[in-house]
């Protein structure tokens, strides 16, 4: 059974993957690194909150999904 940093880690690349973007472009749009960003891909960090509803609101997902607490994406 996956943790969850692991699910937020899968969910995130493939919201990231059905765009269509680089993680380096996603790290210019939280304002970091390429690497800080990869780190929080790869489930290698925590995430703020702030940072979570960020994504949340640009992948136009819940926080739950994003999570892994929920499976439905829409708010």
């Amino acid at each position: 059974m996956k943790n969850g940093l692991e699910i937020f880690s899968d969910r995130l690349k493939k919201l990231r993957n059905e765009k269509g973007l680089k993680q380096s472009e996603m790290g210019d749009l939280l304002g970091c690194t390429e690497r800080n960003y990869q780190r929080i891909e790869y489930g290698q960090i925590n995430v703020p909150a702030t940072t979570l509803m960020a994504l949340a609101d640009y992948f136009d997902v819940t926080t739950d999904y994003l999570l892994g607490r929920s499976d439905e994406r829409a708010h």
